[in-house]
């Protein structure tokens, strides 16, 4: 299994894609802010639920790939920190869409919900991208089953999601009413989290193996 060193830097990582606004980020603060904190959670069930199915399945993929590929590893790892940098470009720049902004949907019951977050997270080529360039430098042979490597830091990943997306559906009405008069305070946290994918990013491309 991973090292308790390698789950927090995985862990780090994690948190950079959660904060990191794409698809699944943006469909759970619309449909909270249309329909309401329940909505939210029912949506943000099925985004996780999809999350895991991607998770399961890149483990596997990601499996045979190291086994059967030369230097796998090393070209999954610079993949990795290059996906990274892109992760932070996406964070600074300019025009970017507010994650916050009113979008008008239309009020569906518990099941659609359920069944739309989990075709959000599930179509998110952010999420897969994410294990299939992020995951394999993580994964060490030495350490034991491939596969169940792949699965602890998928949980990893997911467990972080989840806490940091159930924290913005929570607070999605008041983080929206508190950035709309201080919007300086939204430049500095995409400012902050490029920065730190950069740092991630550097780390990923100069270590063969997470300690």
């Amino acid at each position: 299994m991973p090292s308790a060193d390698t789950l927090l830097v995985f862990a780090a990582l994690s948190l950079g894609l959660a904060l990191t606004p794409g698809p699944n980020l943006f469909y759970l603060v619309s449909r909270t802010l249309s329909q309401g904190t329940r909505a939210g959670l029912w949506s943000l069930a099925g985004c996780q639920t999809g999350s895991l199915l991607i998770a399961v399945g890149a483990a596997a993929g990601v499996t045979a790939a190291l086994l059967a590929v030369p230097y796998a590893f090393q070209t999954m790892q610079y993949g990795g920190a290059a996906y990274l940098l892109w992760l932070a470009w996406q964070s600074v720049r300019p025009n970017g869409a507010p994650l916050f902004s009113p979008r008008p949907m239309p009020r569906e019951g518990a099941a659609r919900l359920f069944g739309l977050g989990l075709a959000t997270a599930a179509l998110n080529p952010k999420v897969a991208l994410f294990y299939v360039a992020v995951l394999p430098p993580f994964m060490d042979p030495e350490q034991g089953s491939l596969f169940w490597q792949g699965v602890t830091l998928g949980a990893v990943q997911i467990g972080v999601c989840t806490a940091f997306d159930a924290v913005m559906v929570a607070g999605a009405g008041g983080v929206a009413r508190f950035l709309a008069t201080r919007p300086a305070w939204l430049a500095a946290q995409r400012w902050v989290l490029g920065i730190g994918l950069v740092a991630l990013a550097v780390h990923l491309a100069t270590t063969r193996r997470a300690a």
